[in-house]
């Protein structure tokens, strides 16, 4: 039986330890190798859906966040460091979105999260922002009803968006009669109580309102514009207020035209229609319908044409075309990266509070200013789809227009503001001087 000497197990530790020794340095090399890159780069979240019914929309709100980032990064990036994205896809599943934004925070380690379109996507993330003491900016127009300490809504409220567009129609377009039609979920609701109160208080009687929802990717609108046929034949000019989202607008629209619904007898305006939606679709059916944005990739301003020129460089897209929810991501992203320069930090506490009165340039020729409610100040467009898929401005509002949080037309929101600065509030009862505890 062979046995090792003395000498040769010695030999044979020593070399396990040269060699252990050898992997834990290049191990603690990696290790401070890696916390060394952690330390020189601050991850942005992006949580968009890539897939499903919503991908129309917001697929190129994501490529807009990569775009602002390499953009930054040209720039130095922000305090010295480059800028990360990770982006992920919660598929148009709105349970997924908070699965998606848990992760993006405790495992990815984002400094902020730019995402959401529809209302639903976005409640569904609040909890998760609010337990994690996260930020997200939210870039679409919504109901309202909504003011929330981890939030920042670059997209409009009822009353920079809805309201106008409702004002239009009654002034210009004479309108008596008024169909408000939606997909079944929490905006196109609340957006359809406030300005059914609107109307109303305008003196608008009850049998003139239509209201009408369908599900997401709906598909089968005959019967329903039939209905709308029919409601607009009573002699009283009619028009549609949608709050239709995603794919089912392409066909309602072609609906409309298959039954001959005209822009000049019922005028559809719409809240979620834009040069993204129109891009690559047959626009005979909507030329001369309506849509209220607070941006138009048509108007014209030196800030607007630069950055369609460095867009459309940066997809190697000529025809790439822009849209409103682009633009508050813009808005938004400028105004994170000058609150994190301002407090030389992303610790979410202090960007939080430093946001309030941060101001950034819009793409209109304005600039737009982060309000104590968390939401920005944005002027009003209404406009003309053209056979290009591009829009007429056809009316705006003289100036900005700050978004309320709370809705001045429903009992339980009138008296109610969002104060994080002073009230450190996102529902604060103006009548009772309370505090009425969460911001939603």
């Amino acid at each position: 039986m062979l046995t090792k000497s003395t000498h040769d197990i010695a030999a044979s530790f020593s070399r396990r330890g040269v060699l252990a020794a050898t992997a834990g340095l290049m191990l603690g090399l990696a290790s401070l190798t890696g916390a060394k890159a952690a330390d020189d780069t601050i991850k942005v979240g992006v949580l968009h859906s890539l897939s499903g019914t919503m991908a129309i929309s917001e697929t190129t709100l994501k490529d807009t966040i990569l775009f602002l980032i390499d953009e930054q990064n040209k720039k130095g990036g922000v305090n010295g460091k480059k800028l990360e994205a990770v982006v992920v896809d919660p598929a148009s599943n709105w349970p997924l979105f908070a699965e998606k934004a848990r992760e993006l925070i405790t495992k990815d380690k984002v400094a902020v999260v730019f995402g959401c379109w529809t209302s639903v996507s976005r409640k569904s993330v609040l909890p998760v922002f609010k337990e994690l003491n996260s930020i997200l900016f939210y870039p679409v127009q919504y109901e309202g009803e909504e003011s929330e300490r981890n939030v920042f809504y670059t997209g409009a409220a009822p009353n920079q968006q809805a309201i106008p567009a409702v004002d239009y129609l009654m002034k210009e377009e004479k309108v008596k009669r008024w169909v408000l039609a939606g997909t079944d979920y929490v905006y196109p609701r609340t957006t359809n109580k406030i300005l059914e109160a609107y109307l109303k208080s305008k003196g608008v009687a009850q049998e003139d309102i239509m209201i009408n929802y369908t599900p997401f990717g709906h598909s089968d609108w005959q019967t329903i514009v039939a209905d709308i046929k029919k409601f607009g034949s009573a002699g009283k000019k009619t028009a549609v207020v949608s709050t239709i989202n995603g794919d089912a607008n392409v066909p309602f629209y072609k609906e409309l035209g298959n039954q001959g619904i005209k822009a000049k007898d019922i005028p559809v305006v719409a809240f979620s229609v834009g040069e993204e939606e129109l891009a690559g679709i047959d626009t005979k059916p909507l030329l001369g319908h309506l849509a209220a944005w607070n941006y138009f990739q048509s108007i014209k301003s030196p800030e607007n044409e630069k950055f369609i020129k460095a867009w459309q460089t940066y997809t190697k897209n000529p025809k790439r075309v822009t849209n409103d929810p682009m633009e508050a991501h813009v808005i938004g992203f400028d105004m994170w990266v000058k609150a994190v320069e301002k407090v030389k930090s992303t610790d979410p506490d202090k960007v939080i509070d430093a946001l309030p009165g941060i101001e950034a340039k819009n793409l209109t020729g304005g600039t737009s200013k982060m309000l104590p409610n968390h939401h920005i100040t944005k002027p009003v467009f209404i406009g003309e789809i053209k056979a290009n898929g591009q829009f007429d401005v056809v009316w705006k509002t003289p100036g900005l227009v700050a978004g309320d949080a709370w809705s001045k037309e429903l009992d339980g929101s009138k008296d109610l503001i969002g104060d994080w600065v002073g009230k450190k509030c996102g529902n604060f009862n103006t009548k009772t001087n309370k505090c009425l505890g969460s911001g939603s």
